[in-house]
């Protein structure tokens, strides 16, 4: 059995699913929006100063760079030399101004800016102390322009020159590491924004067909309601035709079958109340019709039995005694055909008892054996045991029983055939299962929703109204009758008895 599904958790499930969308959708947005702003913030407040630092140093040294190239040829070197000097001091505060913007670069990044940050403090480091040393070169270069050595200020300065380009070139190499890591950084930026741009439009897109998909699946889960508004209505104007419901595990499938079944009951009583009141019509005419011809019918036997006693010490009058014989038999076929008119009229109210119905079946088919053996027809009687207690009236139910198996047997051909009679507790166990199959020539489908209405006949002579009869029983019982095709070939009859 499927699992019932609700109709509320069903459509609280979609509206899940279109949340989760949404929500992967704005938690990538969020991320991507934190991602550009922390860049945007390691660039302003960290890899700019950091440059802007590398580059005072690297203009710095510069100067002290183009003042050393021309120191042996100004007309006062003591100006060249005020500004060397003031250079040179003004070093380990730039350098400081290097080590703190890649210390702030670190405190604002993860692990590689850190790592980073690290190899630009060691390298500024490094740049410093190379620098520094260049300080007794100098002195000595000031100390030969003061006495006016022009050989040795020239090697000097040549000297200098070479260790300053060196430290220049430092520095530039120093701050292009940065410009490329800056332009690293951007260069990621655009390609996880033109990333982030793809990733949106296929969340949102995603996000739209779920939503989509969503309506559907809601009009989907909801279609069976409409359908049932719609056959209420058609009920309501008095179609009580049996539809196929629309499988659906939840409430408006279950809603729908239940109206289904509710029309099917609705159509059953309408049909069990036609029949009601069509056989109450019946009855009370058949009352009639029986009260007015039982005694003529009656009279008429009498005097049939004297008339046959005179004759039957007459000579010459055999053709007369064949002649009253022969009446004699159709007021007596009269007389049974009005009894069963008067066991249609007379709805049967039976008394039950506790008994058993083994024996019953037992003793119905020892009395019905000769008829059966006469028309060539063999019965198998199959009892459960034990069987189910049920309460019966023992007389109205050997009379439907006898008219089952004589209906079964006029369905054999002449030549005979076999007949099977089955008693056994119901597979729900309410009660006893009485079933009478024959390998007869079957009733076609249409005949066989006709077979219990009081009158339909398909036998030539028959009344039609042994079934009927039966019916009335077994539904005075509490019970239920079926006729259905037995395969391969026959018809089969089955009878629930409920516990009494």
């Amino acid at each position: 059995m499927a699992k019932r599904r609700s109709v509320a958790a069903r459509v609280l499930a979609s509206y899940v699913l279109v949340l989760m969308a949404f929500a992967l959708t704005a938690l990538f947005s969020v991320d991507s929006e934190r991602r550009a702003a922390r860049e945007a913030e390691l660039l302003r407040t960290g890899y700019v100063p950091l440059k802007f630092s590398i580059q005072t140093a690297f203009e710095a040294q510069n100067i002290v760079s183009d003042k050393l190239n021309h120191i042996t040829e100004a007309g006062n070197p003591n100006d060249a030399r005020i500004w060397i000097e003031t250079e040179r001091r003004a070093r380990p505060k730039l350098f400081l101004e290097i080590r703190t913007a890649a210390h702030g670069l670190g405190t604002l990044s993860d692990g590689q800016e850190q790592a980073l940050q690290s190899e630009i403090e060691q390298a500024a480091t490094e740049i410093e102390q190379y620098l520094q040393a260049d300080g007794e070169k100098f002195a000595r270069l000031f100390e030969a322009l003061a006495t006016r050595d022009s050989q040795k200020a020239q090697g000097l300065q040549n000297e200098l020159v070479s260790y300053e380009v060196v430290g220049a070139r430092h520095l530039r190499e120093l701050r292009d590491r940065v410009d490329r890591e800056m332009d690293n950084l951007v260069s990621s930026a655009r390609i996880r924004e033109r990333r982030s741009i793809a990733v949106l439009v296929a969340l949102s897109l995603l996000t739209l067909a779920v939503g989509i998909g969503v309506s559907l699946y809601a009009r989907r889960v909801l279609r069976p309601l409409g359908a049932v508004t719609d056959r209420a209505k058609v009920v309501a104007q008095g179609d009580l035709t049996p539809r196929k419901v629309i499988a659906s595990s939840d409430e408006i499938g279950e809603l729908a079958a239940t109206f289904e079944r509710m029309v099917a009951a609705i159509a059953r009583a309408n049909a069990d109340l036609v029949q009601a009141e069509r056989l109450a019509a019946i009855g009370e005419m058949a009352a009639h019709v029986t009260h007015e011809i039982r005694n003529p019918l009656s009279s008429m036997g009498l005097n049939i039995e004297l008339l046959e006693e005179e004759l039957s010490g007459a000579k010459g009058m055999a053709e007369a005694q064949q002649l009253v014989r022969a009446i004699k038999r159709e007021i007596e076929r009269l007389a049974e055909l009005s009894d069963e008119y008067l066991r249609l009229a007379r709805r049967p109210t039976p008394n039950l008892e506790r008994d058993n119905l083994a024996d019953l079946v037992r003793e119905v088919v020892d009395f019905i054996r000769p008829e059966l053996d006469k028309a060539k027809v063999s019965c198998a009687v199959e009892i459960e045991d034990p069987l189910p207690s049920v309460a019966f009236d023992e007389a109205q139910i050997k009379q439907a029983l006898l008219n089952l198996v004589r209906n079964a047997r006029e369905a054999m051909p002449p030549s005979g055939g076999e007949l099977w009679l089955r008693v056994g507790a119901s597979r729900k166990g309410d009660g006893v299962d009485l079933v009478v199959d024959d390998d007869g020539s079957g009733i076609d489908a249409e005949v066989r929703e006709k077979v219990f209405d009081p009158f339909f006949t398909t036998k030539q002579g028959g009344t039609g109204l042994g079934l009927a009869v039966t019916r009335q029983i077994v539904e005075a019982h509490g019970g239920t009758i079926a006729c259905e095709a037995r395969v391969p070939r026959g018809t089969r009859v089955s009878v629930h008895l409920p516990r009494g």
